[in-house]
Parts: structure tokens; C-alpha cells; sequence
């Protein structure tokens, strides 16, 4: 049986979208401007199934980068897969975004010993971030938390590498930690869910339409624009 699944990460700067078979990668589309997501996320999703010579009918399910991360990419994300699922009437999946980028990064950076924090940016010195060993074991869940330099004292006999969008402001911060290492190059996409959506499928983990919302982690903040000097 062919399983294609459209997957859709909008949860950070990059709109992301792309398509599994099986649960391996078929065609991607990851694009990085600011305010992306809600012009030009649906044209993606529609040249990616051009591209591939696919229909909407072909898609067996939506899966979705459900948080945490950018609260308007997150929302717009998440509404684009229930609407999408509600009208080809396929089954909607979700994934936490910072297992995802582990999965996704492990593969290609796959060494014993270390233990793989991937972060993503919450302002100022506050990261969203989860702590798996190499063998994916998680061994601190999902927080919201604010870094400095004590932050990993308990892990000062491991070494960790640090990466997506909340490590790289993290530069200074651990200059002179023999044991952190961050990796700035890393680069977001939704192609790391694949993996994760398809076990999710074949185990009929589905998500429930109606009320399915973004792991937003943290409750949203209205900032009032700046005042006009005349």
C-alpha cells in the first residue's frame, strides 16, 4: 500500500512543506523570509504535489509540526493540515517540532556519547528545548526555560551539542565549556518528520479534528507597537 503524507512545519522562520512515501522522502519545498507562512504556504503545498505528479486524493493523511515554536507559524500550520484533512477526509497527524529536529539531526549526525539538545528561540535568553541521550532516550522533556552558564552544570561529564534557532544565540554564553558544542548550521526543515508520521500512521495514532491546537507551551503575549514620534 502506498502511504503518502504531506507534511507541513511551519513552527519556526522557515515554511516548510513535503512529501513522504513509506515514510521516506519524496519532494520537499523550505523557504526562509520573513511573514512566509501565510502567503505562500498553500502555493507550496500545491507546487510540491504539482512537482511530484500528485493529486490531493493520493494524500493518505496530513501530518503537522504541532510546537512548540512561533505562535502565529504554529497557528497557521495547524489550521492549513485540519482544513486540508476535513476536506479530503484523511486522518490528521501531529509531531512535536523539537523530537522531530532530533530525529532529523541524529541521522545525520549520528555519535556516541553525547547527548543532543535541539532548541528553538523564545526571545531574549529563553529557549523551548528537550535533552535526548544518543540512543533517544529522553532525559529532560519539553520546556520552556532560561539559559546561562549553569544551565547544564549536571551533564559537566557529557558532551552536548546544541542546535536550531535557540542555540545559536547561545554562542557567548558557553564560549569557554569545553563540554557544549553548538552547531549553527543546522537548518529546519519538515522533512524530519517522516520518520515519526509514519509509525504515527501505521499506528492509527490520529489526532482528533475539532479540537486538536498547537503546543504552544507557553500562553501568547500581545507586544503594543512602539509610539509614533511626530
Amino acid at each position: 500500500m502506498s502511504t503518502y503524507i504531506l507534511q507541513i512545519d511551519t513552527a519556526t522562520e522557515v515554511c516548510s512543506v513535503s512529501l513522504s512515501l513509506n515514510g521516506e522522502l519524496v519532494n520537499k519545498i523550505d523557504a526562509s523570509e520573513p511573514n512566509l507562512h501565510a502567503s505562500k504556504l498553500t502555493v507550496f503545498i500545491d507546487d510540491l504535489l504539482q512537482e511530484s505528479k500528485l493529486s490531493y486524493q493520493d494524500l493518505s493523511a496530513v501530518v503537522v509540526s504541532k510546537g512548540p515554536g512561533s505562535y502565529t507559524g504554529l497557528r497557521i500550520g495547524v489550521s492549513t493540515a485540519k482544513g486540508l484533512c476535513y476536506a479530503l477526509d484523511i486522518p490528521l497527524l501531529a509531531v512535536n517540532t523539537l523530537e522531530s529536529m532530533y530525529a532529523g539531526y541524529k541521522v545525520q549526525h549520528d555519535k556516541n556519547e553525547i547527548l543532543y539538545v535541539p532548541m528553538l528561540d523564545a526571545r531574549r535568553m529563553e529557549v523551548y528545548q528537550i535533552i535526548f541521550d544518543c540512543d533517544g532516550a529522553v532525559l529532560q522533556e519539553t520546556e520552556a526555560a532560561i539559559i546561562d552558564a549553569d544551565t547544564f552544570v549536571q551533564y559537566a561529564d557529557k558532551k552536548l551539542c546544541l542546535f536550531g534557532t535557540g542555540a545559536t544565540k547561545l554562542k557567548e554564553v558557553f564560549s569557554g565549556v569545553d563540554n557544549i558544542t553548538i552547531d549553527e548550521n543546522y537548518k529546519h526543515s519538515s522533512t524530519y518528520l517522516s520518520k515519526k508520521a509514519y509509525e504515527k500512521f501505521t499506528q492509527q495514532d490520529f489526532e482528533d479534528l475539532i479540537y486538536f491546537e498547537p503546543y504552544y507551551l507557553k500562553e501568547f503575549i500581545a507586544m503594543l507597537p512602539k509610539a509614533i514620534k511626530l
